[in-house]
């Protein structure tokens, strides 16, 4: 006989409600099956509670316990209760509560702040905040004060945010960031075939980046362009759907902002050529449009100011490689720090 058999033979000869207890939790004496077999003992077969005790090694007062409530409330009542109490007197009334939530919204206090304002413990302030889900302000909105309410498709293509983000293009041999504004103002004076405004400075112009990305999946999509006239931006979301239907998403919804291009005829008539319905965000509220808000910020952050760029070319050669690395390696905190061509399950030779 091996081990492992000679394991099992030791554990045959215990007990069957000892066997049960193991897959108990750690506190329990006895299983549910074993308290009712116990209570049955002592409240049909008349067995004396001492006895029954004996046989399934517990104390007294435990045997006596199971019998009673198995007598008062039948073999359902052999259950784990909750061991919540029934009342807690030294709970914050929810008047206070709600006057402790009031101020983090409408003052953004701290909790020694509110708790100073209420004469209170900071340590309730703050056991309150955290149980109504305001202990950190970026769970707070900035300008209403009101809980982020955040939300998310369920599934790639179901919609898509559109815009438009604008960026100084770079003189020649680098821009004021890097190599500082005297030397930033010769390169741009250097820089040739330019226009030039009323001080002899050349005009270095706007790249105007209309981006896309996929509001469940984050996938990001890319293009700079001249300008962000209606046409541009049209032809912007074709190339868009194109691409995605490349990678197996069927674009469904589009949000943009209320842009002159978003509000023409001619992207009306576009989205319904593509067989998208087009939605706008409501008038100065750019946190409708947040995800692509914060992908401005990551793009200003990741490629447009991240290195020297010694030429607007340079800067521009760099953006494809950037977008592939934000879809396909960099790790997304909203998705479960994930990249976000991970959630497009249905990518053509994905599992080969």
């Amino acid at each position: 006989m091996t081990k492992a058999s000679g394991c099992e033979v030791e554990l045959s000869k215990k007990p069957l409600h000892y066997q049960e207890a193991l897959v108990s939790h750690a506190n329990a004496e006895l299983t549910p099956k074993a308290r009712l077999r116990l209570a049955r003992l002592i409240v049909d077969d008349h067995w004396a509670i001492s006895e029954a005790a004996k046989m399934f090694m517990v104390s007294w007062p435990t045997a006596k316990r199971w019998a009673v409530r198995y007598a008062e409330h039948g073999p359902d009542a052999m259950g784990d209760r909750s061991s919540r109490p029934h009342s807690c007197p030294s709970k914050t009334p929810e008047k206070v509560m709600r006057q402790i939530v009031a101020l983090r919204w409408r003052k953004r206090l701290g909790p020694v702040q509110i708790a100073g304002r209420l004469n209170m413990p900071a340590s309730t302030v703050h056991a309150v905040l955290v149980r109504c889900r305001v202990n950190r302000l970026r769970y707070i909105d900035r300008v209403t004060g009101e809980p982020i309410r955040r939300y998310e498709h369920a599934y790639p293509g179901s919609m898509i945010h559109v815009d438009v983000t604008k960026f100084g293009n770079i003189p020649d041999g680098g821009g004021h960031r890097f190599v500082g504004r005297q030397q930033g103002r010769k390169n741009r004076a250097a820089t040739p075939d330019k226009p030039r405004n009323a001080y002899h400075n050349p005009k270095m112009g706007t790249a105007y980046v209309h981006t896309v990305i996929d509001d469940n999946s984050r996938v990001a999509y890319a293009e700079i362009c001249g300008d962000e006239k209606a046409v541009t931006a049209i032809g912007v979301l074709q190339r868009a759907v194109a691409w995605f239907a490349t990678r197996g998403v069927t674009v469904e919804r589009v949000l943009s902002d209320n842009g002159s291009a978003y509000r023409s005829h001619a992207w009306r008539d576009a989205c319904a050529e593509l067989d998208i319905k087009h939605k706008r965000t409501r008038p100065y509220r750019p946190q409708t449009n947040g995800k692509i808000e914060r992908f401005h910020r990551t793009l200003g952050d990741g490629w447009a100011y991240a290195r020297f760029y010694e030429s607007e070319a340079a800067r521009r050669a760099a953006l494809p490689a950037w977008i592939h690395h934000y879809n396909h390696h960099r790790l997304h905190t909203a998705i479960g720090n994930k990249a976000p061509i991970s959630r497009l399950n249905n990518l053509t030779g994905q599992y080969t």
